[in-house]
């Protein structure tokens, strides 16, 4: 499978180009951006071409990978999908319902195979806890907590234009999300309350009568972000905590490639797939509608 990435930021520095780069099974044709020198630079490092329009990717690839702000992703996810290439997108799939509602729609529309990236889930370790947990009933309640310091440090990330609108709700909060759901159920009532900085304070209500609490942050002081991201289930089966991760992001991201391959090969859909993203979407924006009310209300 040919594969195209769209996007040249730290993320897809880091993680999506080496992933792809050194994947067995596809092959990495090439980049665009909407820097077109950052594009090329890219590009280089890793012996592919630099493709000037995202039209002209789209003719010469089988799927697209997507680093790019969900605002943007979901627009060309929608024109990727109409082109018949199969997706593997970031979290979150886009910045509202509506445009998350519309890659879904595309994908079934022209039967390509899609895979959205939440990290968590396509660590092995930790995503063979999430199945477990989730074949296991009787869960009472969860925490959770997904602390960095993006913006209290010099993190790469901190620039980001998007990360600086939407903050830990939108970025961190898919993370959370893409564990308690599969466990838990579908959201059926959230409420958000907020906190320090960019800090969210989340209370779900599941569809099997489950409660969760989460707090999201990237404005933590450093030394209060130590081990980040933790997530304890209580239930009949007893108390059971998320493992650290076992593998580095761009490890996860060959995982990912992996499911899309697979989806694709077999047209089985797979369980990480644009219409979970839609419904995380869905529990960020209610959140997201509570905080800018300021009423706390479901």
């Amino acid at each position: 499978m040919r594969i195209g990435l769209l996007g040249t930021g730290p993320w897809a520095g880091f993680v999506h180009a080496p992933a792809l780069a050194a994947h067995p099974d596809v092959e990495f044709a090439g980049v665009w951006g909407r820097r077109p020198e950052a594009a090329a630079e890219l590009a280089a490092a890793h012996g592919v071409a630099a493709y000037p329009t995202v039209d002209a990717l789209l003719a010469d690839v089988d799927a697209v990978a997507v680093a790019l702000p969900p605002d943007v992703q979901a627009e060309l996810a929608v024109r990727a999908a109409q082109a018949g290439k199969h997706l593997l997108l970031d979290k979150p799939v886009a910045a509202t319902v509506d445009a998350a509602r519309a890659v879904e729609d595309a994908v079934a529309a022209s039967g390509v195979a899609s895979v959205v990236f939440f990290t968590t889930r396509f660590t092995p370790g930790q995503d063979a806890w999430v199945a477990e947990q989730a074949a296991t009933e009787g869960w009472f309640t969860a925490h959770c907590h997904w602390i960095g310091s993006v913006f209290t440090t010099d993190s790469p990330f901190a620039a980001s234009p998007w990360r600086q609108q939407k903050g830990a709700l939108w970025d961190v909060g898919p993370h959370a999300l893409s564990v308690l759901l599969p466990v838990l159920g579908e959201v059926e009532r959230v409420t958000a309350v907020p906190g320090p900085a960019d800090t969210v304070h989340l209370v779900l209500r599941h569809r099997d009568g489950a409660s969760a609490t989460v707090t999201l942050s990237l404005t933590a002081p450093p030394a209060a972000s130590a081990r980040g991201a933790a997530v304890e289930l209580r239930g009949t089966a007893g108390v059971t905590t998320l493992p650290d991760r076992d593998e580095q992001p761009v490890d996860a991201f060959g995982h990912a490639v992996d499911a899309l391959l697979t989806a694709a090969r077999t047209g089985t859909a797979d369980a990480r797939d644009v219409r979970f993203g839609r419904q995380v979407v869905e529990v960020l924006a209610a959140a997201e509608e509570q905080l800018l009310r300021g009423d706390g209300k479901s």
